[in-house]
């Protein structure tokens, strides 16, 4: 048999003689999402700054690679895109050859210079607009380089994906970390909201919709919750006659636990 298969707990009747729709079902609350957080990068790892347990923000930092050679190419690049020695040697070089380009066409009007001694000036004035659109490109090339090392760096630091919980540390400093699929450093979990699966006989099929408010008694803590149904299965488990339903149960201050198990009642009580 089936183990998901979940047995309905029927409502109180007025009389024995009138059924009652069955809308309480056993139900297991389980965590959004769960991430294993693995490195992007090859490298030692230096700071580990979360723990079992604690509670993280989305982008709060997590771990840190070791990444001295990464900083010292940034700081490199960072130099290269901020000097200003050549672009601004290219300028003033073709400021002074325009200048004399037109000294020269009006010299050249009075007779004063030869034709080729125009030339010359248009031709200096040529080259040393090339030589500006080369500096300008070389700037361009630096600040992409800069980009590129930033990024570089970037991955050395890894930063949570969602507000959650830590659910198992891996790894520590001094481990190195790669980026094998079999050695996460941490485990995260999304706590709010949570999911909230149930298994609905078929018999029920098309009284439950999405949209539907119900109500979720979980085992810890004591109390009653509002949990929303987001989705419905449209195809039925064969062997046991069942359907799924998932609910999504809002949990601000973490205090109802992942994993524990639930009741939940879809009329309303």
């Amino acid at each position: 048999m089936n183990s998901r298969i979940l047995l309905p707990v029927l409502i109180a009747a007025a009389t024995a003689a009138t059924p009652v729709f069955a809308s309480e079902y056993d139900c297991l609350i389980e965590a959004r999402q769960t991430v294993e957080i693995r490195s992007p990068v090859e490298g030692l790892i230096e700071q580990v700054l979360v723990k079992r347990g604690d509670t993280v923000r989305r982008g709060q930092l997590l771990v840190t690679l070791e990444s001295g050679a990464e900083k010292a190419a940034a700081e490199l690049a960072r130099s290269k895109a901020t000097m200003e020695g050549s672009l601004k040697a290219a300028e003033s070089r073709l400021d002074f050859a325009r200048k004399k380009e037109e000294r020269t066409v009006e010299l050249f009007k009075q007779n004063f210079v030869s034709a080729g001694a125009l030339d010359e000036a248009r031709t200096q004035r040529e080259l040393a607009e090339s030589e500006l659109r080369e500096a300008r490109e070389n700037r361009k090339l630096n600040e992409l380089e800069l980009r590129r090392a930033e990024e570089v760096v970037k991955l050395r630091t890894i930063r949570s994906p969602f507000d959650g919980i830590v659910v198992e540390k891996y790894q520590s400093p001094g481990e190195f970390a790669t980026t094998n699929v079999k050695n996460p450093i941490l485990k995260i979990a999304e706590v709010n909201p949570l999911h909230v699966e149930v298994v609905i006989p078929a018999s029920q099929f098309g009284k439950i919709r999405k949209g539907i408010i119900a109500s979720v008694r979980p085992e810890a803590p004591n109390g009653v919750f509002k949990a929303v149904v987001t989705t419905v299965d449209s195809i039925m488990d064969a062997a046991s006659g069942t359907f799924g339903v998932r609910l999504e149960l809002a949990n601000p201050g973490f205090l109802i636990p992942a994993g524990a198990k639930c009741k939940v009642n879809f009329g309303g009580k």
